[in-house]
């Protein structure tokens, strides 16, 4: 058993080797809920956060399928069941190049917290494969869907495992596999949130995760009497996340005055309009990148360039893990920022994170403030088990009310005098709610 944190992280780092983004996700946690471990001999004697750094476990399988061309493709698909504690195994399926074992493993135990946090009953996980939907035939995707779920089905069920979606795998994708799980299962039941709603999926899940960190924010200013009217907020991104977060920004008052890709920034000193953010919308939706983007003549194109060195008040990074390293941090401060909330999985790399909470400037980890897209997703398991459809009204309600709920969690375990450490107590939060479960299961 780990005596100290020293320890804990030489036994963790020789177990998983080669899995830096693995590592990260586990110490920033291991860090924070430390003293609720010595304070709590419990959670040492039933090895809780040994248990939750071994996923129950790690699914990996080949995925072949045919192009346009007739020629033969092969991929390597994955699934990582961390935890089924508080529930179902429950975490998105992201295609893209960069995927390995090592980055599911560390969005897979992000959203051991995340799924606590929201008070709904779900597990972990997280999935996906190495494949690159870019550049592909809409026939293309589905038949590598389809050949992804010939093996994932078998691991999937109502009350084992539910996916959503993640990176390049939206409406459309979920489509594709929920297909390919009823051919070949013959079974309609629930297995994957995310669906089109004509397919039984929420009215609000491509919007959620967006809207939440924007709800967040706005519970974090209202904390200190403040508002987002004015605003100027820096968005990195250009996917559902952070294109519904600028539009809720930009709803709610705030003036969003800079969008990013891969390609590089788009800036608008004076903030984006309505027509500019449907505009776009309709670009991304295409797989265009920003630099097309020809709505309004005071916007201003910076190829290869990060958001971060552009004046705000507000920055929103949403694209993906470790965008956002100490130099860019600096950047941000130096320009006036003084509040971040992430709207991706640890986009802050472990030092820019620290240099924010040295600063004493509001930051909110993603396991709490994007918690949002999975909140609703709950909300779509639900609805499918009753056989009904919650309308929008009531989705964005119980959304208001759940980014809330997390907000007052991270506030009543991360007080410190008069300042709130949000990164401390989003992880206490979510570590004790399943930390006390797993002890109550006894030794399994």
């Amino acid at each position: 058993m780990s005596q100290s944190l020293e320890d804990f992280q030489q036994w963790f780092e020789q177990r998983n080797p080669n899995a830096p983004e693995f590592q990260q996700a586990v110490m920033e946690v291991a860090r924070c809920i430390w003293p609720e471990l010595e304070a709590h001999p419990r959670y040492h004697s039933f090895r809780v956060l040994e248990r939750l750094t071994e996923p129950d476990r790690t699914i990996s399988f080949r995925v072949c399928w045919e192009d346009d061309n007739g020629e033969v493709r092969v991929n390597r698909g994955y699934r990582v069941q961390l935890s089924n504690a508080l529930g179902p195994y429950k975490g998105g399926l992201r295609f893209h190049p960069s995927v390995n074992e090592s980055v599911l493993k560390f969005l897979a135990f992000e959203q051991t917290f995340k799924n606590a946090l929201t008070g709904l009953p779900m597990g972990s996980g997280k999935g996906g494969a190495d494949f690159d939907p870019h550049g592909k035939s809409d026939r293309e995707i589905m038949r590598f869907c389809q050949a992804y779920m010939l093996e994932l089905h078998r691991h999937l069920g109502a009350d084992v495992d539910i996916p959503a979606g993640d990176i390049n795998v939206g409406p459309k994708e979920i489509g594709y596999l929920k297909g390919a799980f009823q051919r070949i299962k013959n079974n309609t039941g629930s297995v994957l949130t995310g669906k089109p709603p004509s397919s039984g999926g929420s009215e609000l899940r491509l919007e959620a995760t967006g809207y939440g960190l924007v709800l967040f924010v706005v519970n974090m200013l209202e904390r200190i009497d403040d508002h987002l009217q004015d605003k100027k907020v820096v968005i990195s991104g250009a996917g559902n996340v952070a294109l519904h977060a600028a539009d809720k920004v930009r709803t709610l008052g705030g003036k969003v005055v800079a969008l990013s890709d891969s390609h590089g920034t788009l800036t608008c000193e004076a903030g984006f309009t309505a027509d500019d953010l449907d505009a776009i919308h309709e670009l991304k939706s295409g797989r265009h990148s920003l630099e097309s983007f020809m709505n309004n003549d005071q916007a201003k194109w910076h190829k290869n360039e990060q958001p971060w060195s552009v004046p705000c008040d507000i920055a929103l990074p949403c694209a993906t893990q470790n965008e956002l390293d100490e130099s860019s941090a600096n950047k941000l401060l130096d320009n006036g920022c003084w509040l971040v909330a992430e709207g991706a999985n640890m986009p802050c790399t472990d030092k820019a994170q620290r240099l924010f909470q040295d600063k004493g400037i509001l930051y909110a980890p993603g396991k709490a403030s994007n918690a949002g897209g999975v909140a609703i997703s709950g909300l779509e398991i639900t609805q499918n088990r009753m056989g009904m459809s919650y309308q929008r009204d009531h989705l964005e309600q119980r959304l208001e009310e759940i980014m809330r709920r997390i907000h007052q969690q991270c506030v009543e375990f991360g007080q410190e005098h008069e300042h709130i450490d949000y990164v401390k107590g989003a992880n206490i939060a979510g570590f004790k709610r399943v930390a006390e479960t797993l002890v109550s299961f006894g030794i399994t």
